[in-house]
């Protein structure tokens, strides 16, 4: 448990290590982003909850008006389902704000802790949280990021806490743009395609997600990643499987896409109120403007039956194209199509009577000097048609996946299109589903996740396919792939003939597997303890299938990036957000830890040499010296969305949800070029996953939601 002595200041700002204000400080309840909450006691013995900011969010005017904000949001809501605010000085040296202490687990460590509520307890938390939402509703406040850990369990019921995020209805701060805030698994769908716009309807949303979490243990959406989810927010349909039977109806109205169809808080109040006398809940009467009925499962669409020419291009500004349905929205794999623009023609991927899909350009000798180009790979489809790529260990070739496209070969000289094979179509929901290339074939994984197909490298002509719908992760690893399955099997293919050369267990459940990039030497999985509190790590031949080494490090872990000398992992807390960097090293197995100044959330990390560089929700960007310890630097990019971090030749890559891809100095952390925005004229642009830029042979390639692959000098950003 950390001590308040490190905090340093006290009522007045002089030098006071164990208090804060008139209240002193015992210890640590919990931190977060945005500062470290403090179990304190005032002079009359009153318990409170101290939030006090980070040191380095108290120097930035913008962060402490959003202190500031959050301070009056919660002295306007401080009511019986809410914690009331005692004293606050959002002014001092480290912004403070004290609320009276709520004994109690949060939501989200009662379901990790003791599993599901039972129903009855599902349907008493709901009717406690419709009265708190009502509360705060009054009070011209909408909450903006309801979720497990922000609800507390207190013996007389429900607590909402943290208004960090919150805002009145009047609050210029609601006017702010490009910025997407919130937790994606209990975000309602506004919140990412009209942040300016979210209302109170948005918590009504956040309410039925949280009590699906509490009923069943996970979320209506659920990924592993964000963007997945937050594609799965806007187009799909919630998953309600174990919600209590009679619930289940209430909890669709909340999930409701349009925020017209919810009801309020009121009408929840008078569905749930039945659960304190434990009769059955009363279901409101749907309030729908534009009533949608239940629509059948929608069939994958094949070349035959689409409506639109292979070869025809789409016009995104066309005034007589048809408006995307929400059942064609919904589904994730409608067959698309490839046309690739190379020095100004056209070459369209249509499907061959072998059913291949195959197209070879005709060859053209390479330019000679190496100049930025763009090639458009997926130009119809509903949504973003963000395309997924790898390069080959040379540079001298990229390997892509976009929406219609199972594979393409890129020159990475010039851009043109060598050969494409046509695919099933669907958003790519996963950088993992770049092609990759592994002992001369390309390998690709469907959208669906439900076959793996080996091409070959030079030709782009059909090898081998396996059926791998039985495995969660397919991990390449040289001549090798790894198939693994979730309770920690794993089966090994030659990547050559596709023929098994061994299996095993490995890991266990919840395992994570990192491979170094050049796919050579070891594969690592990480494993964490059932109770969290240490991982292990295992050095694994990929071609014998033994174990070379295990060891142990204290921590949830999950492995981010390997090399020859080292494995990297982050640690993350109970919350999910990341609280250090753990390096192990791959001679001696022993682990350096470096502590972060300040978590993050839905980290993302990447490493060169032994600085790892990590990118959080909400636009921190931190380079960390993973052998000496401590952070080189951390910038606020400006960026809420982005991918992983590439670093190469002193330069750190980062591909935006708007399609630029940005440059800053690995050395100094600041901003060193950045390309226009890719943005499709600004339709349906969300992209469920963000690839990360590639830098291979000298030059840097990304990807962005239009459906462009581009390349360009990382030695000449200014000009991007």
């Amino acid at each position: 448990m950390a001590s308040p002595r490190s905090i340093g200041f006290g009522a007045e700002g002089a030098a006071d290590p164990e208090s804060v204000g008139a209240y002193r400080l015992e210890s640590v309840l919990g931190s977060g982003g945005m500062g470290v909450v403090h179990l304190a006691t005032s002079p009359s013995g009153m318990r409170l909850a101290v939030k006090v900011v980070h040191a380095q969010h108290a120097a930035d005017p913008e962060f402490r008006a959003r202190f500031r904000q959050e301070v009056s949001a919660a002295r306007r809501v401080s009511g019986a389902f809410t914690a009331s605010v005692v004293d606050a000085d959002p002014d001092a040296d480290r912004p403070w704000m004290a609320t009276v202490h709520i004994p109690g687990p949060t939501l989200a460590e009662r379901v990790k802790d003791n599993g599901p509520l039972g129903a009855a307890e599902v349907r008493r938390l709901g009717a406690g949280l419709a009265e708190a939402l009502r509360d705060i509703h009054r009070a011209g406040v909408v909450h903006r990021d309801l979720k497990p850990s922000n609800v507390l369990l207190a013996a007389d019921g429900p607590k909402v806490i943290d208004f960090g995020i919150s805002r009145p209805y009047d609050s210029d701060l609601r006017t702010e743009t490009g910025k997407l805030i919130g937790t994606p698994p209990f975000m309602a769908p506004e919140q990412f395609q009209r942040p300016r716009e979210v209302g109170p309807a948005a918590d009504v949303f956040a309410m039925g997600a949280v009590l699906v979490h509490a009923a069943t243990g996970s979320g209506p959406f659920d990924s592993a990643s964000p963007y997945v989810v937050a594609y799965q927010v806007v187009h799909n349909e919630p998953d309600l499987d174990g919600v209590p039977e009679d619930l289940a109806p209430v909890l669709r109205l909340c999930l409701a896409k349009d925020p017209g169809d919810r009801p309020t808080p009121d009408e929840l109040m008078s569905a749930l109120r039945s659960a304190a006398y434990g009769s059955e809940a009363h279901i409101p009467t749907q309030r729908f403007r534009n009533p949608v009925p239940p629509s059948d499962p929608v069939p994958p669409r094949t070349e035959s039956d689409s409506p639109e020419s292979p070869g025809s291009p789409e016009s995104p500004s066309s005034p007589h194209s048809p408006a995307p349905s929400r059942r064609r929205a919904r589904w994730v794999v409608g067959a698309l199509v490839l046309i690739g623009v190379v020095g100004g023609g056209v070459a369209a991927v249509r499907a061959l009577p072998d059913g291949t899909g195959t197209v070879a350009a005709p060859e053209q000798p390479a330019a000679a000097q190496f100049r930025p180009w763009n090639v458009r790979l997926a130009t119809q489809g509903d949504g973003n048609r963000t395309a997924s790529c790898s390069a080959d260990a040379g540079g001298g070739a990229l390997y892509c996946a976009a929406p219609g496209v199972a594979a393409a070969r890129l020159d990475a000289l010039s851009g043109k299109v060598l050969w494409s094979v046509a695919g099933d179509g669907g958003q790519l929901l996963s950088e993992d589903l770049a092609p990759v290339v592994a002992g001369g074939r390309v390998l690709v994984r469907a959208p669906g996740g439900g076959s793996l197909r080996a091409y070959d490298a030079g030709t782009g002509k059909p090898v081998w396919s396996a059926d791998v719908s039985a495995y969660s992760g397919v991990h390449p690893a040289g001549a090798t792939v790894l198939l693994a399955t979730a309770d920690g099997h794993v089966t090994a293919l030659n990547s050559v003939t596709g023929k098994e050369s061994w299996r095993k267990a490995v890991g266990g459940p919840r395992s994570q597997w990192v491979v170094p990039a050049d796919g050579k030497g070891a594969a690592f999985v990480a494993t964490p303890s059932a109770d969290g509190r240490s991982t292990s790590v295992a050095a694994l031949d990929p071609s014998s299938g033994s174990v070379r080494w295990q060891a142990r490090a204290d921590g949830r872990l999950r492995p981010v990036a390997a090399d020859g000398k080292a494995v990297f992992l982050l640690a993350t807390d109970a919350g999910g957000f990341t609280t250090a960097v753990v390096r192990l090293d791959a001679a001696a197995h022993t682990a350096r830890r470096t502590a972060l100044t300040a978590p993050l959330d839905q980290a993302q990390a990447g490493a060169a040499g032994d600085t790892v560089y990590l990118f959080g929700a909400g636009g921190a960007l931190v380079a960390v010296d993973s052998v000496r310890g401590g952070e080189k630097w951390r910038l606020d990019t400006g960026v809420a969305r982005a991918s992983r971090p590439v670093a190469s030749a002193g330069q750190v890559f980062l591909t935006g949800a708007d399609g630029r891809l940005l440059a800053f100095d690995a050395g100094k952390g600041v901003l060193a070029g950045q390309t226009n925005p890719r943005m499709n004229n600004g339709r349906y642009t969300f992209t469920p996953a963000l690839p990360a830029p590639l830098a291979a042979g000298g030059r840097v390639y990304a990807a962005s939601p239009d459906g462009s692959v581009f390349g360009v000098d990382p030695g000449d950003v200014a000009s991007w």
